[in-house]
């Protein structure tokens, strides 16, 4: 007889492959976010800098991308070249394989730590998590970063249950992680922040062993050991961010330029209110991470920290156990906590922090295994039960992204009020993507209707959004502009700044009642722009 694990595991591999399966289905259905065409431009000048021998430098002094790995935007650039579909369905195709390699990373490193049920759990709570599901296959910087530190993360765990001597599998696992972590986002070298408890943990029970030559030596033998998945590390940051090795110093520049703004300040939707983005309250991350996680996940996340909080301060468990709990509780904290504490600009949701949805599932993985095992095992009623229970948690952000469909990424729980309540207080489709069914729409309107440009122009689209988007998706019979005097039609994202036209509406998109785009009819009306006053500045 097959044990429970065995049947846990598959129903694991099922959950993904369901995934797989729906990502193969949908994937086209996405558009482009805010900086989708900016990134492909990037992706394709990294592939130049190599197909030329190193002799086209463009991309080392592209716009600010320079200043982030391009990874991701080079293999899309390579892909598309073999795909079957245009460049930005190609991009969110690879979006959802990294994205499906994160939930499989999440879900080995779970069931390494907590067996199979935490790791089917914290599987399924990432799978149908609207933030991370989303985001992995629309973000071309937070979904791959996500899915690298996870990897990371996985690494370190390894290494601090090996110390002083990781296993060879801990340090590929780690010199992967770490070398696209900060390939991806400088942000990456948190994880050494992460790292400083556990580390002093170890140190201290080597220290009440052996005496301090004793520890000095343990710590220097796993730094050692460590060293080649550090080299590995460097040279997966060189593949795919060439310019943070043209100079020994370029990592420190990025650095120093990220510890700052560095863009002209613009306003954003909080709490009912149209904030500065470098003026948003401390409560901007932990407030979005309440109202945008679903309620399962945010229960058993508490849950998991409540739990692996204590245990990591228990001195009868072992101290390496101890360790590795620290650092998944400072991999999901310590940015969140950092962000409260520094407040820096504050924009987009909180798509910056995508990265800290999957240890926040592994903690939440680890609290529904406790609760299992705490009732018996999976064999016993009351755990099925309970079990039963979880599961059905997981039916509401199921059914919301159901809904809301592709728009998933912009979703809010219902202790918001679901996107309907939402949109009053807070930033909804922030990165445009309505834009993809707009234009598709208004396409088809035109056809409908028989209508066609006058002869020798083309269409003019007044657009209050990501022209780049608009552009892409509308096709080469438009062209977009921000002045809407002499327009034929005006493309405007759902938000408070875009201006509401008393003109005939064309299209409109709209989930749960919100609208998240419009195109009016402006032809033969006189608006001088397409952004709206707004009151209630701070």
């Amino acid at each position: 007889m097959r044990k429970p694990e065995h049947w846990l595991d598959l129903i694991a591999t099922a959950a993904i492959a369901a995934v797989a399966v729906i990502f193969a289905f949908t994937f086209r259905d996405y558009g482009l976010g805010w900086d989708d065409y900016t990134h492909s431009q990037y992706g394709q000048l990294l592939l130049d800098y190599y197909r030329s021998g190193f002799s086209d430098r463009r991309a080392l002094h592209f716009v600010n991308l320079f200043m982030y790995g391009g990874g991701f935007d080079m293999v899309a650039a390579v892909l598309d070249r073999i795909t079957p579909f245009d460049l930005f369905e190609t991009r969110r195709l690879l979006g959802a394989v990294v994205g499906i390699l994160g939930l499989v990373v999440l879900w080995r490193l779970a069931r390494h730590v907590g067996g199979a049920v935490a790791g089917l759990i914290a599987l399924l709570l990432l799978a149908t998590c609207p933030l991370y599901y989303g985001h992995s296959i629309i973000n071309p910087k937070d979904g791959p970063f996500a899915a690298a530190m996870v990897t990371l993360l996985f690494g370190l765990v390894l290494a601090l249950e090996g110390y002083p001597r990781p296993s060879k599998k801990a340090v590929l696992v780690f010199g992967l992680g770490l070398g696209f972590a900060i390939g991806s986002r400088i942000m990456g070298g948190l994880a050494a922040l992460c790292m400083v408890v556990p580390m002093l943990m170890l140190l201290w029970a080597d220290l009440h062993a052996g005496g301090l030559r004793h520890a000095g030596r343990q710590f220097g033998l796993f730094v050692l050991m460590l060293l080649p998945g550090i080299v590995l590390a460097y040279a997966v940051i060189a593949l795919v961010w060439p310019w943070a090795v043209q100079d020994p110093l370029n990592l420190f520049r990025a650095v120093g330029y990220f510890s700052h703004f560095f863009e002209k300040p613009w306003e954003e939707m909080y709490e009912g209110a149209v904030i500065s983005v470098p003026d948003m309250p401390r409560s901007y991350v932990p407030v979005l991470f309440a109202l945008k996680l679903p309620e399962i996940f945010l229960a058993l996340a508490g849950t998991g920290i409540a739990g692996a909080a204590i245990a990591a301060c228990r001195p009868d468990f072992p101290v390496r156990r101890r360790a590795v709990l620290t650092l998944i509780l400072f991999m999901a904290l310590l940015p969140i906590a950092a962000a409260v504490i520094t407040r820096p600009a504050m924009y987009n949701g909180i798509r910056h922090f995508v990265f800290v949805v999957p240890p926040l599932a592994l903690l939440g993985g680890l609290a529904g295994g406790w609760i299992v095992a705490a009732l018996g095992g999976v064999a016993d009623r009351k755990a099925q039960i309970a079990g039963l229970v979880m599961l059905s948690g997981l039916i509401l952000p199921v059914t919301d992204m159901v809904r809301i469909h592709p728009y998933q990424y912009a979703n809010f729980n219902r202790f918001a009020g679901g996107i309907y309540d939402a949109d009053d207080r807070f930033m909804v489709d922030y990165w445009g993507l309505a834009f993809k069914e707009a234009a598709q729409k208004l396409r088809t309107k035109l056809i409908e209707d028989l209508e066609v440009p006058v002869k020798g122009r083309r269409w003019r689209v007044a657009v209050c959004g990501p022209h780049a988007s608009a552009e892409v998706e509308l096709g080469p019979e438009f062209v977009t502009t921000w002045d809407p005097r002499g327009a034929d039609f005006a493309m405007m994202l759902g938000t408070f700044y875009c201006a509401d036209y008393d003109a005939p509406v064309l299209v409109e998109v709209e989930r749960e009642d919100v609208i998240l785009a419009r195109v009016y009819d402006i032809r033969g009306r006189a608006y001088t722009s397409v952004f709206a006053p707004h009151p209630g500045r701070q």
